[in-house]
């Protein structure tokens, strides 16, 4: 039996006692509850890295807007469902500005967070004909949106990337589409959790593959420009993030709060729903809705419904931080750098330590250095890598949880401060020295 720096049989109680029939098949927030009750029991700080929480302080403009519109009585009122003038018009703006595409001020919704933006996006781009039922990820993804299908009792397919980059995806993708049940191809861009970043081929494929179907493209931004391989921090000036909406009329794209802008306590996003698809009429969405344009259904239904809006003070936050960013006063990509630079050192430590990157191209690049990043170790599947390591107290979450082909566990970094890098290398070592002990005995035991 080999030691670990934790407590064997504390750990094993609390497995038991979490009631979760498989630990490496939880929910992040599971996950996250049952390593506090480790780190109690123990008295040992773990090294987190399976919840995507920021790990950057929010930016003192957006505050310092917040407390303003508190201080003037904003918090007595009810906001406009469809976002305040000033929001709606710097996102627009910065849609202009750091993407180079044109979106009216109505079709630029805010929503709470981009998790909220999600779940309405599939209430109306899931439901505008009847014989177009399924929704299509390209995998791997963010767990909690098919949980919200599943509420939604949506149908979805999804199916890993990995294996279909370049050229080979429209094939995969006509696969689908050719069917005929698909309404909508879902996708992040970076991706969670692998940061793979689709290339404007890939992008130009998806956008011709959509348009040829009449598929509606929802388009996840949540890591805004955070491919720190291009700088694209300055307004008006290219090198732009990639979008899909290059290639397609028929869009939604989720920008979020959170990660790229540090705001995400205060939960706010943006939906942005193109020109064309806004004005779009599809009659079968008065069976759900009272409207049968596409951006008023949005509006006036989920929008409406899951919320009645975003709190009123938290749009004039985001709104000034927008604008910061629209006028070349405030450099978010370079606030959220520090991110890149933390994924490339920690990468070093797993892989100096036995394990290997799973997820580690675009095409024929290397992977970025980002928010994300995925190891693999040995032949561990994803799940029982991550049980294991709970032993040496480090989180991570299973691929297989994210619609992954691959064994292997997804990292994130934010939560990851660097006085823990020494610490994670020591633990890591440990861990390969005791399984390179159930190598050498499995090598011997094929002999």
């Amino acid at each position: 039996m080999y030691q670990t720096p934790l407590d064997i049989e504390a750990v094993d109680r609390l497995k038991r006692e979490s009631g979760l029939s498989s630990i490496g098949k939880a929910s992040i927030r599971e996950l996250v509850k049952l390593v506090s009750q480790i780190e109690v029991a123990t008295d040992t700080q773990f090294v987190k890295m399976e919840m995507g929480v920021p790990g950057l302080p929010a930016p003192d403009i957006a505050i310092d807007a917040e407390i303003e519109a508190l201080k003037s009585g904003v918090a007595s009122i009810y906001p406009s469902i469809e976002g305040i003038p000033s929001l709606k018009k710097e996102t627009s703006r910065f849609v202009k500005n750091f993407l180079n595409i044109d979106v009216r001020e109505e079709g630029c919704i805010p929503t709470v967070g981009s998790m909220q933006g999600g779940m309405a996006a599939f209430m109306v781009a899931g439901r505008y004909e009847s014989k177009k039922d399924t929704i299509l990820f390209i995998d791997p993804g963010f767990p909690v949106q098919k949980n919200q299908l599943k509420m939604l009792g949506v149908k979805y397919e999804t199916f890993d990337v990995y294996s279909y980059r370049g050229e080979k995806l429209r094939s995969k993708l006509e696969k689908y589409l050719q069917e005929g049940n698909i309404s909508s191809i879902m996708y992040s861009n970076p991706n969670n959790p692998t940061w793979v970043c689709f290339t404007e081929r890939e992008l130009q494929i998806i956008g011709e593959v959509a348009a040829k179907y009449d598929v509606i493209v929802l388009e996840d931004l949540a890591y805004f420009a955070m491919d720190f391989r291009s700088d694209m921090s300055k307004p008006g000036v290219a090198p732009y993030q990639p979008t899909v909406a290059n290639y397609t009329d028929n869009y939604i794209l989720l920008i979020s709060g959170s990660k790229a802008f540090s705001y995400a306590g205060q939960r706010i996003g943006c939906m942005i729903i193109s020109d064309k698809l806004f004005k779009r009429r599809y009659p079968e969405l008065k069976r759900y809705f009272m409207n049968d344009e596409f951006g008023k259904a949005m509006i006036f239904g989920p929008i409406y419904g899951l919320s009645s809006g975003v709190a009123h003070s938290v749009q004039y936050g985001f709104a000034a931080l927008l604008k910061a960013a629209n006028e070349g006063r405030y450099n978010f990509v370079e606030a959220t750098r520090e991110y890149g630079e933390k994924a490339k050192e920690l990468k070093k430590i797993f892989e100096r330590n036995g394990f290997h990157i799973v997820y580690d191209r675009d095409e024929d690049k290397i992977l970025a250095d980002g928010f994300y990043f995925t190891v693999g170790y040995q032949k561990f599947t994803g799940e029982a890598l991550v049980e294991e390591l709970l032993y040496y107290g480090v989180s991570a979450i299973a691929l297989s949880t994210t619609g992954s082909d691959k064994e292997g566990i997804r990292a994130c970094v934010s939560q990851v401060p660097r006085s823990q890098f020494a610490i994670l290398d020591k633990r890591l070592s440990l861990f390969n020295e005791n399984h390179k002990v159930d190598k050498a005995l499995a090598e011997s035991a094929a002999q």
